[in-house]
């Protein structure tokens, strides 16, 4: 749920501290590997083709 959708003050405010936790984790696994994470549809990919080496597609087609 993003942070606007929230429906009260207390899940707006937890919304917010969980993208921000997300963001930061993302900058510290960058610095470590030394390289950016993939975003959008690249990620998608990315992340399909490592949980079983097929991509998102050829599952589908299967």
């Amino acid at each position: 749920m993003g942070v606007e959708r929230a429906p009260t003050a207390k899940g707006k405010q937890a919304a917010e501290g969980l993208t921000q936790a997300a963001a930061s984790d993302e900058r510290k696994t960058e610095a470590e590997t030394h390289h950016s994470l993939k975003k959008g549809a690249a990620r998608f990919e990315e992340r399909s083709k490592s949980s079983d080496g097929k991509s998102a597609g050829a599952k589908q087609e299967d």
